[in-house]
């Protein structure tokens, strides 16, 4: 097959998209305007200390899972480095107030029998809540790998209900209720708008088994890049793209910073459609459009801590700890308030290989609105000011006062603290308003943000979180679209089921 593709971006979306393509034989060229690729992939080192950007915890990788298959296809499942999370305890959640600890177990009937056990009323209700989760799972083949079919697929009412009605409809008691959404930080989660399947997929995939990475997810976007090359492509970073030229609606070219043109067949918008807009001529959509991508709401940003720890201070933990100042909140983390900020936040310790008993680094995750640093909007990386340095400093030490009520003594624990602000995911990620899910989901008007990966330019696609799902587990099922949009309907399903037979 002698065709050629052109990605602009490589992240998530980007280089799972470019290997789907690779591997079956289209010539890949993937253009990454940062130094380092892999988007929410990508880690940094400060002194000794690797840190995620993206503070992965993944589920997808266990026996049978869609991200395991789909890694074993494009051979690289044996090159990452992955670590399952105890299934006694795959999550932690911790009341300051009320002094309550949750430990959540994984395993469909393992998750049932822990919160029965804490709310044995609702014994009843929670196996039907599940069950009725695991349902609406199945009205989305992808996600388990099943062949698309024919036509308009029709879906259950409580498919596009808000993700809170849907709890509510099958336990009472209003504690279950905000801890049945613990996990809404990890899909952007917002009362009366996000729709029930966004909510069932992710807590699906969680409790079907959670892994992460030991050492980092950049061995993913490393593993991704080296397939895409092994079969004839190329990825580049530090080639940011300036323009796409389009005539009679045909891309003719991109063109990057470096002054060259790039030609393909086909051309593949990994970044945020927003972003994409600014790189077309005037005229390329419709206005309708165009003010549609733009009038789109996004998902909620974060304030991110990556800290460096004192060795011998803070015990390694192999799961995920989500701390809530008190009860109430949950769906409501995204609303600032100057006196309590952050009402809630996740917090985990990475594994290093030969992990010992004592962690070395820790990552703080909490969630932020856009409008908290828009007064620095127009600044760049490096050029923000005093101003935006002491506001920084100020939202660092309001996190690690509340770390104060989990580890008393935590200031003295560390040797060094790092921040990340929306500004730096907006920057970073090339995301609007530093959205860290990209569009939000919103079952009120669930097809404003639904958006498919064809353009009304006949050789442009898109891919990435923007479209469909988001993460690093729904963005490769993104990605399969894309590359089926070229390949065929199902061929990348098919193959993929067809190569990992009882894996």
């Amino acid at each position: 097959m002698n065709v050629s593709a052109v990605i602009i971006g490589g992240g998530v979306g980007g280089l799972f998209t470019g290997a789907f393509l690779a591997k079956n034989g289209i010539h890949v060229t993937v253009l990454e305007k940062n130094a380092i690729i892999g988007g929410g992939l990508q880690c940094f080192r400060r002194g000794d200390r690797l840190f995620e950007t993206g503070m992965h915890v993944t589920g997808g990788f266990r026996e049978g899972g869609n991200l395991r298959k789909i890694c074993a296809y494009l051979g690289i499942l044996d090159r990452l480095d992955i670590q399952h999370i105890d299934d006694g305890c795959m999550d932690e959640i911790k009341y300051h107030s009320t002094g309550k600890i949750y430990r959540i177990a994984s395993g469909r009937q393992n998750f049932i029998e822990c919160l029965s056990r804490c709310f044995p009323d609702e014994a009843a209700g929670i196996k039907d809540y599940v069950n009725e989760i695991y349902r609406i799972s199945e009205e989305v083949p992808l996600f388990y790998l099943r062949e698309s079919l024919d036509g308009i697929q029709t879906h259950s009412e409580n498919f596009t209900i808000p993700a809170d009605e849907l709890i509510s409809r099958y336990v009472t008691d209003s504690e279950l209720r905000e801890l049945l959404a613990y996990l809404n930080p990890l899909y952007g989660g917002k009362a009366g708008h996000t729709p029930a399947y966004v909510h069932a997929l992710i807590n699906v995939l969680y409790i079907n088994g959670a892994s992460r990475f030991v050492n980092g997810s950049q061995q993913i976007a490393d593993a991704l890049r080296d397939v895409i090359e092994s079969n004839g492509g190329e990825v580049t970073p530090n080639r940011e793209v300036s323009a796409i030229s389009i005539k009679d609606r045909i891309v003719e070219c991109v063109r990057t910073n470096t002054g060259d043109e790039c030609r393909a067949d086909w051309y593949i918008s990994a970044i945020h459609p927003v972003e994409m807009l600014r790189l077309v001529p005037d005229g390329t959509f419709l206005r309708g459009f165009v003010k549609r991508l733009n009038d789109i709401p996004v998902s909620y940003s974060a304030f991110t801590l990556f800290i460096d720890l004192k060795p011998g201070k803070i015990p390694y933990v192999d799961h995920t700890c989500y701390y809530m100042e008190e009860p109430g909140h949950m769906w409501t983390q995204d609303e600032y308030d100057a006196d309590n900020w952050p009402r809630g936040f996740m917090y985990m310790t990475p594994p290093d290989s030969g992990q010992e008993e004592y962690a070395t680094r820790m990552l703080v995750h909490c969630i932020m609105s856009f409008e908290q640093v828009k007064q620095w909007e127009d600044t760049k990386v490096g050029r923000r000011g005093k101003d935006y340095e002491m506001w920084k400093r100020e939202h660092i030490d309001k996190v690690l006062d509340k770390l104060e009520n989990i580890f008393p003594g935590f200031h003295g624990m560390t040797n060094h603290v790092y921040a990340a602000s929306p500004l730096t995911i907006r920057d970073y990620y090339h995301t609007k308003d530093g959205s860290i899910f990209g569009y939000r989901k919103d079952c009120r008007n669930l097809m404003l943000s639904q958006l498919p990966v064809y353009t009304k330019v006949r050789n442009l696609l898109l891919t990435g979180q923007n479209i469909n799902l988001h993460g690093i587990c729904g963005t490769p099922l993104t990605a399969i679209n894309t590359a089926e949009a070229i390949l065929g309907n199902n061929k990348i399903v098919r193959a993929i089921n067809n190569a990992t037979e009882g894996i």
